[in-house]
């Protein structure tokens, strides 16, 4: 039997609006401030192409400049190679610490994060330059969307979406930007590997 031109398109535009309708993504709700800056501050350890300043009280020496090698560990003056993947700043500073101290008295040692190249966050659609960024401790998504160059005059600022993997899948989160920039909305702290993806307004 043969159907004709009008009733197969009707048969087609049925079946994509179909597939269009079926299993929506959920939109999660926004995370609070605290919770935020809790996943943020998790978030924050080295890892392999970090970058670190070590500073040693009165003791230039063993003051400098470090990138964390692909195992991990940074080549440290007395120390040798020291872990610093996994660590924290501050947890950092303690295990240096405790290596200068059998060397010398009563060592004030602080590291300082240059750069968070082991972690990145992408920038994707209705932005000036889409890519991959170095992600920053407690980096917000204007921070991202500035780097991305900022938007385009297409973009729907309001409708942006940041993808995140929560308890093992991916989620999205609809991030209401255009709000955050006049006020109206707090600020949205990112995570390491979250994807930003602007899409374009139609009005």
């Amino acid at each position: 039997m043969r159907l004709c031109p009008a009733l197969l398109l009707s048969l087609v535009l049925a079946t994509v609006l179909a597939c269009r309708s079926a299993a929506p993504v959920p939109n999660l709700p926004l995370p609070s401030e605290q919770e935020a800056r809790r996943a943020a501050s998790a978030s924050n350890t080295l890892g392999a192409g970090d970058v670190v300043e070590v500073r040693v009280f009165q003791e230039p020496d063993h003051s400098g400049i470090w990138r964390v090698s692909p195992e991990g560990t940074i080549d440290y003056p007395l120390c040798g190679k020291v872990t610093l993947e996994g660590r924290t700043s501050s947890t950092a500073a303690d295990v240096l610490r405790e290596c200068l101290a059998r060397y010398l008295r009563n060592p004030q040692v602080a590291v300082l994060i240059r750069e968070y190249n082991s972690k990145k966050i992408f920038v994707f659609g209705e932005v000036q330059k889409p890519g991959t960024f170095p992600y920053d401790g407690e980096m917000t998504i204007i921070q991202a969307i500035t780097l991305a160059g900022g938007f385009t005059k297409l973009a729907a600022k309001n409708s942006t979406n940041v993808t995140r993997r929560v308890d093992g899948q991916e989620r999205k989160i609809r991030v209401p930007v255009e709000d955050i920039g006049v006020g109206r909305e707090k600020n949205f702290l990112l995570q390491p590997g979250d994807i930003i993806f602007i899409p374009e307004s139609f009005f």
